[in-house]
């Protein structure tokens, strides 16, 4: 055998052992992430275990409260508290992050008369808990302590206590926190969700909280306000072809209402056009009233933008007539909603 058909084989088995590296690779990182994903929804089921009457009580004392909740913490914690608070924040709960560490370096001037605190601490046992916990307790204040041990020192300094309890952190160390900071997420998530329906949180109360972006266009955008009513495509019964065709180029929206005495009869699309081009060799003796589409589906100008996309995608439609109390006031385009980013 020559010495480069030797070379050649070596090669073969060395490209060989690195795909079968890649794949063995492949499958223990995905075994891995299966592997924590698997216990931290273990431990979250675990959680509904723990929930006791102190859950019900700190739900019951922050919904009548006149202040806000101030929720503080240490380390990963503190960034859970951080994400809580902005939960609560918009969805109608006033609240408010305070550091532990910044806390007992002059913070405390934060918390007011009538604030709750909720302190979140997975061992309870934290050099910078301790010192505060008392602290806050000499104010007067009621402190609510999240942990996932309940003879902590957190949890015995506590008026209620929340049980973030878990076997376990995914961690292969046991070291970072995992599924501690999973079980915080929860119960705080919990903590919003009973509030909302205490208050029977509506998704326009959620759009006062929160206006900006996709998301406050969807819950607050009407359709007067993309309403141009400078482009409201519209032509008599006894049209040409010619002015139809015309009068949907000109406005640009594909579409164009059909009017008699001041009411939306019809409406007449490219489509219609292009199928009675497919259909018919002339089309001198047609007008719009003869290829229009009677009773065409419309909406008020005060619907909201997500309610007129709901029709649309109903009827599987781009075009809405818009027309207030029987008067004709423009076209709403699928394409101008996708626009704003409304899906």
């Amino acid at each position: 055998m020559s010495k480069f058909a030797i070379i050649k084989i070596q090669l073969f088995f060395k490209n060989k052992n690195i795909i079968h590296l890649i794949l063995n690779t492949t499958q223990t990182i995905l075994e891995n992430a299966k592997q924590s994903i698997l216990s931290q929804s273990e431990s979250i089921q675990k959680l509904t275990n723990y929930l006791t009457d102190d859950f019900a009580k700190t739900v019951q004392l922050i919904f009548e409260s006149k202040g806000r909740l101030v929720v503080t913490g240490i380390g990963k914690s503190a960034i859970i508290a951080q994400k809580i608070v902005a939960t609560l924040n918009s969805t109608g709960t006033p609240s408010i992050f305070l550091h532990a560490a910044e806390a007992i370096h002059g913070d405390l001037g934060m918390i007011q008369t009538g604030d709750l605190v909720l302190c979140i601490s997975k061992s309870g046992n934290s050099p910078e808990i301790k010192v505060l916990a008392p602290i806050i307790k000499n104010f007067g204040t009621t402190l609510i302590g999240m942990t996932a041990n309940p003879t902590s020192f957190l949890a015995t300094s506590s008026d209620l206590v929340l049980h973030a309890h878990i076997d376990e952190e995914s961690c292969p160390l046991g070291l970072a926190p995992t599924n501690s900071t999973t079980a915080q997420l929860v119960l705080g998530d919990a903590i919003a969700v009973c509030l909302m329906k205490l208050r029977n949180f509506q998704a326009e109360d959620f759009a006062k909280y929160h206006p900006g972006g996709a998301l406050g266009k969807k819950l607050l955008l009407r359709v007067k306000d993309m309403l141009d009513n400078t482009h409201a495509p519209q032509v008599a019964p006894n049209a040409s072809i010619k002015k139809v065709i015309m009068e949907i180029s000109e406005k640009r929206l594909g579409v164009t209402a059909v009017i008699e005495n001041d009411v939306v009869i019809g409406i007449i699309t490219d489509g219609d056009i292009r199928r009675m081009l497919t259909d018919r060799e002339t089309f001198s003796d047609l007008t719009a009233k003869d290829i229009m589409t009677k009773n065409p589906k419309s909406i008020a100008s005060t619907v909201l933008v997500s309610e007129a996309l709901d029709v649309l995608e109903d009827y599987k439609i781009t075009q809405l007539m818009v027309i207030d109390n029987g008067t004709y006031k423009g076209v709403l385009h699928l394409h101008d909603i996708l626009k704003e980013g409304i899906v």
